[in-house]
Order: C-alpha cells, then structure tokens, then sequence
C-alpha cells in the first residue's frame, strides 16, 4: 500500500514566493512601548566645548542640572 500525500509538493516558482514571502513579511510587533515617565532622565554622551563644560562645572556639584536647565530653555520647554 502506497502513501499518499495530502498536499503536492511546490514547484520551483511556488517555493522561491513563499520564502521571499517569508523573509520580507513583517512580522506581528507586540505591545506598544509605553510612555515615558514623567521626570525620568536618560543617560547619553554629548560632546560639548570644554570651555562651556568648565564654565557649568565652576559652579560645583549640580553642573549636569544647570547644563539640563540651559538646554530647556534653549528648546523653549
């Protein structure tokens, strides 16, 4: 007694759509990433002149705030 197959085997042009299909489908994203929290810093590099560097840092510790205060109100937040 002979196997039978329920399905027939794909041809050369049926097997190179499914697999351009399934390197180029998208793929389901999951949740949307939520919102940042209110007040929540981020850390990042900024190259900046060492002569303004050095004129936040005269002030002593809190130069990063400073640094932060002037940048908001340069972006007009």
């Amino acid at each position: 007694m002979a196997f039978e197959r329920t399905r027939r085997p794909m041809d050369a042009v049926q097997a190179a759509e499914a697999a351009f299909k399934k390197v180029t489908t998208k793929p389901i994203e999951g949740p949307a990433p939520s919102a940042a929290l209110p007040g929540a810093r981020e850390t990042v590099s900024l190259r900046i002149d060492q002569d303004v560097l050095e004129k936040f840092q005269a002030d002593g510790p809190g130069w990063q705030e400073r640094i932060n205060a002037a940048l908001r109100l340069a972006a007009g937040l």
